[in-house]
């Protein structure tokens, strides 16, 4: 693998650190003009001037790119994401556009469980060729950091296929996967009234089947799903398992989810949509980061996460696409910069340090990617753009030209995949 610079780009711009940003200092972007990176095996190995970068390289052994008129970032992360699973539910989501209700859509066979049964009838090669061509094109929008979550088995040999997917996705793919076991994303028709005795099974059976394949643990703490002390409970186990721990928290109703990911010192807190005041105080003093999926409030035409809220009390917040079958079918990370900066108010310098050093930091990865800091994996990303505000500015279309994962240009939008 030779080595690789990016030269005379017009802006280059990152958040800097090996840990999440918080409040304020999300606002906080190193810009540099006429700016180089050099990346030297798979890692970078110096950010600035391009003439200063350029000093002492052999540029005849160092594969070169002309970013004129070009912008520099980190690549995305996005920290919360669905893309393994069977079948689709686009009756279902037109359904929804029609005024159809939850209980209508059920009974007609919609939702969780119905992705569960296809799921669960899909085989392992139908599962990763489906995914691959999802994590394709994220990669087409500048995503080179990717937490994937199981959850469409509800038992142990699928969620385990789920993992295991994932898992051959991560060695054969540019983009890197990280894994999370949900089995407690919905209750299964065989334990229907029966939370309990699931959370038991999960306890003494998924949790330690899944040890070793996931390195984090996510439940879906909402009314009608989990309830708070059931979820404690799972998370507890979880935790004296060695897992990392996430929580689906307060999405459809404030039940004190967020409270709950603040007690149990989870590294993540997702959707948030619903979270109290004290919830968000709780998971500020805790280090919780707010993983806040705007497109699944779009999809579903609910009210929008507090991000502008919660910055300015000083949390840190991330971003993620929430790409799933049922409630939002789109990677699209051009629309999640638009909702973010438009509806929740966020900055773009602030929707930048959530889609990329925040979003690292949510999956416990902010010491190796998610800033062009010398030493982390050269994930970069080149922008069509002379300026990076273009992002907020060029609404919902995608302006990644070219895409570098540890020093390989694995996207360039001229030739499609590398």
């Amino acid at each position: 693998m030779k080595d690789i610079v990016i030269v005379h780009a017009e802006q280059l711009v990152t958040p800097t650190g090996k840990t999440k940003r918080c409040g304020k200092e999300m606002n906080e972007l190193q810009v540099i003009e006429d700016a180089a990176v050099f990346i030297q095996d798979g890692r970078i190995a110096a950010v600035g001037p391009t003439e200063e970068v350029i000093k002492g390289i052999d540029l005849d052994r160092t594969d070169q790119i002309d970013a004129k008129g070009k912008t520099i970032l980190p690549g995305f992360v996005d920290c919360h994401t669905h893309f393994v699973f069977g079948g689709y539910r686009d009756n279902e989501y037109n359904m929804r556009l029609e005024g159809a209700t939850y209980v209508e859509i059920m009974e007609a066979g919609g939702g969780i469980k119905s992705t569960v049964k296809a799921t669960r009838e899909a085989s392992f090669e139908e599962l990763y060729e489906a995914g691959r061509k999802r994590l394709n094109s994220m990669l087409s929008y500048g995503v080179t950091t990717v937490e994937g979550k199981s959850g469409y088995g509800l038992d142990i040999n699928t969620e385990n296929k789920q993992l295991d997917v994932m898992a051959k996705l991560d060695q054969d793919h540019p983009m890197d996967v990280v894994r999370t076991y949900m089995g407690a994303h919905d209750i299964p028709e065989e334990y229907k009234g029966r939370e309990g005795d699931y959370i038991d099974f999960l306890i003494a059976e998924g949790l330690p089947a899944a040890k070793g394949k996931a390195e984090f643990a996510d439940i879906f703490t909402e009314q009608g799903v989990f309830s708070v002390e059931e979820s404690r409970r799972y998370l507890q186990a979880a935790k004296d398992m060695g897992y990392g721990l996430k929580v689906h928290a307060d999405e459809i109703v404030r039940i004190g989810g967020a409270e709950l990911a603040g007690e149990m010192g989870a590294i993540s807190a997702e959707h948030l949509l619903k979270a109290s005041d004290e919830g968000i105080q709780k998971m500020i003093e805790a280090g919780v980061v707010c993983a806040l999926l705007p497109s699944t409030a779009f999809s579903l035409q609910e009210d929008y996460a507090r991000g502008r809220y919660m910055i300015d009390q000083g949390a840190a917040v991330a971003l993620g696409s929430d790409f799933n079958p049922g409630s939002c079918h789109t990677n699209s990370i051009p629309l999640m910069i638009a909702l973010a900066t438009i509806y929740m108010k966020m900055t773009v310098e602030e929707t930048i340090t959530a889609l990329t050093l925040n979003g690292a930091a949510a999956i416990g990865r902010a010491d190796q990617v998610g800033s062009l800091e010398v030493g982390k994996k050269g994930d970069v990303i080149l922008l069509d753009a002379p300026a990076y505000k273009h992002l907020s500015y060029t609404i919902a279309v995608n302006t990644v030209e070219k895409v570098i994962k540890e020093g390989m240009l694995v996207y360039d939008k001229t030739c499609a995949y590398i």
